[in-house]
């Protein structure tokens, strides 16, 4: 719905939207006059550090930046110390979430993902049943791809009895070893490695073959290649299981952002040629990559003051992602407000069978209200998140969130 209405909250859920809804007496009221009243934000791909590397994210900073971008859910990548490869690790992220919202310090909510293989390693599988149980949502082993196309396949078998995901970095680590950069003129002008697109699209093409084979759902992130997309495009069109999300920052920048050996540019898949960043954005557009997901990757600054080769990847994203897709996206008439709300909020929803993504009646109040014309400047030192590795730093962007609801109760609120 695209109009001026009403909505009226009560016990979490939303029970009314309509024109000229007065609700009981004494019910506190919000001023929603000249801002977009949406369905909250869903954010299917970020790493939180928690356990292990807190002085980057907690699950408590973590969630409360998400809320802070206009997030209501997210999902926790389990690459952490220890990885989330038992069912303990999994309750653990998703009950901390809980823990830190009783005591009035929540974001948004927080489900984790699962380790696709013990210890991230590969090669065995992990009880997906008792993860499951604990609350996983989906299994992946991002950071690193699922690599032995055996074990993929049996993934894709075995997840169907849960009705869930698998998530796949795509890259063959054989073709990128070494590389951190992507792999063309501007590295050779640089004299750094680089990471060919073959690299992430040879394995996009295995596992859309074996999601053909077993029909499972295979989901594959951070897309960053044209060879990729097309795959993805060519493999709708057979109905074959294969999803896909686009990052703001492989939407908005190319490997040109490296030069400087701005190690804050620095990211796994890493940014790539114009004609790439064209086709990620485009795939968007048509519907080919149905999400925006934002691959938050929180560092410490003393982690990325090191040389280009040594500084870890990754940038975070979830406090800039709406403003600079609508800067991208939105502003040059290309894509519809209202569409890029349905690509950061029901589409993942729909797309991974959880509940949200929608304004219906006796749905869960999960809202984001914003200004989708007030310019702001992105000035790191303001982020929630405990970490500041942006390449957008003082960029002029426009769409500023204003307040976020998860279950009817403020989680974020300007100025708050």
């Amino acid at each position: 719905m695209d109009e001026v209405r009403d909505v009226l909250v009560r016990d979490g859920r939303i029970e009314a939207v309509a024109r000229g809804v007065a609700g009981p007496e004494g019910i506190p009221r919000i001023d929603a006059q000249g801002l977009v009243v949406a369905p909250g934000l869903i954010d299917v791909h970020v790493h939180l550090r928690e356990p292990g590397a807190e002085h980057k994210e907690t699950i408590r900073t973590g969630a409360r930046s998400a809320a802070a971008g206009g997030f209501t859910t997210i999902w926790a990548m389990p690459n952490t110390d220890p990885p989330l490869d038992d069912p303990a690790a999994v309750g653990f992220v998703r009950e901390e979430a809980r823990r830190w919202a009783r005591q009035g310090e929540g974001g948004a909510r927080v489900s984790p993902v699962a380790a696709a293989s013990l210890g991230l390693a590969g090669r065995q599988m992990t009880e997906i049943g008792g993860l499951v149980e604990a609350g996983a949502v989906a299994v992946t082993d991002d950071g690193h791809p699922i690599h032995d196309p055996a074990l993929m396949r049996r993934l894709l078998e075995y997840t169907q009895s849960f009705g869930i995901p698998v998530l796949q970095h795509a890259e063959d680590m054989a073709l990128s070893a070494g590389g951190v950069m992507n792999e063309g003129a501007v590295a050779t002008a640089l004299g750094l490695r680089g990471i060919p697109n073959a690299s992430e699209a040879t394995v996009v093409a295995r596992d859309i073959y074996l999601a053909e084979l077993t029909g499972g759902h295979v989901h594959v992130q951070h897309v960053s290649t044209r060879e990729a997309v097309e795959l993805i495009r060519l493999a709708h069109e057979r109905g074959v299981r294969v999803s896909g999300e686009a990052s703001p920052h492989h939407m908005a920048l190319t490997e040109e952002a490296v030069r400087g050996y701005r190690t804050e540019a620095k990211m796994n898949p890493p940014l790539r040629s114009e004609a790439d960043r064209r086709a990620v954005r485009q795939g968007l557009i048509d519907g080919v990559l149905e999400c925006v997901a934002t691959d938050h990757a929180p560092h410490h600054y003393e982690e990325k003051e090191r040389e280009f080769d040594d500084a870890p990847f990754g940038i975070v994203g979830l406090e800039t992602a709406l403003a600079v897709c609508i800067g991208e996206l939105v502003t040059p008439g290309d894509l519809p407000l209202f569409d890029l709300i349905e690509r950061m909020s029901a589409a993942p929803a729909r797309l991974m069978g959880i509940e949200g993504g929608t304004l219906r009646p006796g749905s869960r109040a999960d809202l984001v209200l914003f200004d989708p014309e007030e310019a702001w400047t992105v000035d790191p030192a303001n982020f929630r998140s405990k970490s500041r590795n942006t390449p957008f730093g003082g960029w002029e962007v426009t769409g500023r969130v204003k307040r976020t609801i998860v279950g009817g109760e403020t989680r974020y609120a300007e100025g708050g």
